[in-house]
């Protein structure tokens, strides 16, 4: 419950400003809308970048000392960077700053390996698509307070809010956070090479930190540009931000009611098909996008596309859990995670080349293709499993 809590705290926070990073960087002064779009990917894409280099580290470093120390290092260290960013004074300081906030971050990442390695693997779906609704929570709630809070104190004063809850998130995990884990010397710690080598499936292994990439790169060359496109939509409009919060929010309102169902349904009947469906499903309702007239019509599909996230990387991390030993699974979530990071930095890079020449409605085609090319190669992946196995 309290990495629940600290789950919801650390998206909310996080989610408060990135719908509207497009928003800043126009008031740090950069004013051509194609350089708005490039520095939008660049400051979204930064954090990504750093995290994804570190994140193996922190998994080597969570094996060895435990999963608590990964939470109270990330909550404590956002809440700074997020603290200075306020203060910032042209794209490049924000920059800089986001790249620290690579180095430092991982809550979340971190409560899912806490989680993964004290529960059960048949109980694995449930729990860890339970622990999804608080980040799922934080992520619906963060955009609609930030886009209020931006629209009547101002971005800077956002960020200053979002440095205190992230403090506070360190405080409840320091004081109320319990592990049951035994710290490990450094020499007795095995090499990732010999830990790949005692799996009894590595390939299914690669292959999830494979879909778990192409997840994030094509719902993240969408998410940091949504304001820019409801902006496209409602050209008149006097309340951007607080749209765009509605637009961010509606598919984490759907997954939010659907997380703990789809958990127990992946637990029954298999991960890898719950996963199978839902990038399907992701695909049916993210294409359409492309041609809606009206910010009511972004607001259904999105909501549609959050049933098929609820599902997602809960399904991931479920088939990690699966194949993966205790001893192991700091490091091999790490991995997981640096693909993750990785999809998080490609993926916005690749969105505003692809607005930037061909327009929005030329992403949610070519990312929803992705999307299916994706599932078809999580199946593919499976069956040669199975087959390997008979």
């Amino acid at each position: 419950m309290v990495v629940w809590i600290g789950s919801f705290l650390t998206a909310a926070s996080m989610s408060l400003v990135l719908p509207f990073l497009p928003l800043f960087i126009e008031q740090l002064g950069v004013k051509d809308p194609d350089h708005v779009v490039t520095w939008s990917a660049i400051a979204f894409g930064a954090t990504f970048l750093v995290a994804a280099i570190v994140s193996p580290m922190w998994g080597r470093l969570a094996d060895r000392k435990g999963r608590k120390l990964m939470l109270i290092r990330a909550s404590l260290g956002m809440a700074i960077v997020m603290f200075l960013i306020s203060f910032v004074q042209d794209v490049y300081q924000l920059v800089g700053l986001r790249l620290l906030m690579g180095a430092v971050s991982g809550f979340i990442s971190a409560g899912i390996t806490l989680v993964a390695s004290q529960t059960p693997k048949e109980k694995s779906g449930w729990a860890l698509g339970t622990l999804s609704t608080g980040g799922i929570t934080g992520g619906l709630l963060g955009p609609l307070i930030g886009g209020l809070l931006a629209d009547w104190i101002g971005l800077r004063s956002v960020f200053l809010f979002t440095g205190s809850a992230l403090f506070l998130t360190f405080l409840i995990t320091l004081w109320f956070v319990k592990e049951d884990f035994v710290p490990v010397k450094r020499e007795e710690l095995a090499s990732m090479k010999s830990i790949f080598a005692s799996l009894r499936h590595p390939q299914l292994i690669v292959g999830l930190f494979v879909t778990t990439f192409l997840i994030q790169f094509s719902t993240q060359s969408i998410g940091p540009l949504l304001t820019l496109y409801v902006r496209e939509l409602n050209p008149n409009t006097t309340a951007l931000a607080f749209m765009a919060g509605i637009v961010a929010s509606a598919p984490g309102l759907a997954a939010l009611v659907s997380a703990q169902c789809l958990g127990r349904l992946s637990d029954r009947h298999g991960a890898e098909r719950i996963l199978f469906w839902a990038l399907l499903l992701y695909s049916l309702f993210l294409i359409p996008q492309a041609f809606v007239t009206s910010t009511t019509q972004l607001i259904l599909l999105r909501f549609g596309i959050g049933f098929a996230t609820a599902a997602l990387m809960p399904s991931v991390q479920s088939l990690l859990r699966q194949h993966t030993p205790v001893s192991a699974t700091g490091r091999i979530f790490s991995y997981n995670q640096s693909a993750q990071f990785m999809g998080n930095l490609l993926g916005p890079l690749f969105g505003s080349q692809i607005v930037a020449h061909f327009g929005f409605s030329a992403l949610f085609i070519i990312t929803g293709l992705i999307m299916i090319s994706n599932a078809f190669l999580e199946r593919t992946n499976v069956q040669s499993l199975q087959l390997d196995t008979k």
